[in-house]
């Protein structure tokens, strides 16, 4: 399996004492988005599932990567890729979809980061990346276990939007 790990636009700050489980794309943020999406298209990239976390910035980060493939397929939430949780219980949450060629999944750091690491390394910090926002890293699976995975590439928004030109 293809997984891309994709993190979420460019947000709204967060007011001070404010619910960050709220926070919105902006509006850059969005536009760069919907370039970006581009680029995987121009990538020849193909989704079989998009699932996304519950929180309205990655969830909307995924309503725009669908819509560049004509809204198919749709995204799915999956609450095991909200904040918080941890590398372990994504893996175990993404066990349904095993048998697919190509998911993306889109959430927030550093949870993802500690994700691509333990499946690269076995080890959430075993290696030490930070993905940008609205970057997304690909990896191919030989099975959906600690490191049982191999990179293929890891690109910024701003190196998927040039793909897309």
């Amino acid at each position: 399996m293809m997984l891309y790990i994709q993190r979420h636009a460019i947000a709204e700050d967060g007011a001070p004492g404010g619910d960050d489980g709220k926070r919105r794309l902006t509006a850059k943020g969005r536009e760069k988005m919907v370039e970006a999406a581009q680029g995987f298209r121009k990538l020849g990239v193909e989704f079989d599932a998009i699932l996304t976390s519950p929180l309205p910035r990655a969830s909307e980060t995924a309503d725009i990567v669908s819509a560049a493939y004509g809204k198919s397929p749709a995204p799915q939430v999956l609450p095991a890729l909200a904040t918080g949780a941890r590398p372990t219980e994504v893996v175990s949450a993404l066990r349904p979809f095993n048998k697919l060629d190509s998911v993306m999944i889109v959430g927030h750091e550093p949870q993802l980061s500690a994700l691509a690491s333990l499946l690269l390394t076995g080890s959430p910090a075993g290696v030490h990346m930070v993905l940008r926002k609205g970057g997304c890293i690909a990896l191919e699976l030989s099975k959906l276990e600690r490191g049982g995975a191999e990179m293929h590439w890891m690109l910024t928004n701003r190196q998927l939007r040039k793909l897309a030109k």
